[in-house]
């Protein structure tokens, strides 16, 4: 019985796909686009002047490290910015990394830029040396800061001669 209902069910719809086959379909061609990288104009990576005074930055002295918070989810996203995401060591929400403010790290930030936070990495105290790096932190407000180490005193002998 079972098999009479499949045969049944079979022939009916043999004939909607040759009646399918027999119109004319226009190929869909939006899926191409929607699963492909989207092409952004070049313009809107230009700088601008008025960006340099909206967020204080120098354009003839820009920062060198950047330093990046990923913001939104990766669910849902493309495989690309899923791998970007990795490779910039972006996969925890809302952690703070510093990277270097290089052409070939900004490509790289293009790619995910609606889903990360790019901020300047800010130096009051200047580049930490090697023994230095162990007593920095960055604050909330993208600083780095050194705490300096108190080195002990050496105390003096007073002669009372």
């Amino acid at each position: 019985m079972a098999a009479l209902l499949c045969r049944g069910a079979w022939r009916n719809s043999s004939g909607v796909w040759q009646s399918l086959a027999k119109s004319k379909i226009q190929p869909v061609t939006w899926i191409r686009q929607k699963f492909t990288r989207s092409r952004i104009p070049e313009w809107v990576f230009q700088p601008r002047p008025e960006d340099h005074e909206k967020y204080g930055g120098d354009p003839e002295q820009p920062h060198k490290l950047h330093l990046i918070t990923r913001i939104r989810t990766g669910r849902r996203r493309p495989y690309w910015e899923k791998d970007m995401i990795q490779r910039l060591g972006l996969e925890k929400r809302l952690e703070p990394v510093v990277h270097k403010n290089i052409h070939s790290v900004n490509a790289k930030l293009k790619v995910i830029k609606h889903l990360v936070r790019i901020k300047p990495l800010k130096l009051p105290y200047g580049m930490p040396t090697e023994e230095e790096m162990s007593d920095c932190y960055i604050n909330s407000r993208g600083e780095l800061i050194i705490r300096c180490r108190l080195q002990p005193v050496e105390q003096k002998t007073i002669d009372s001669s």
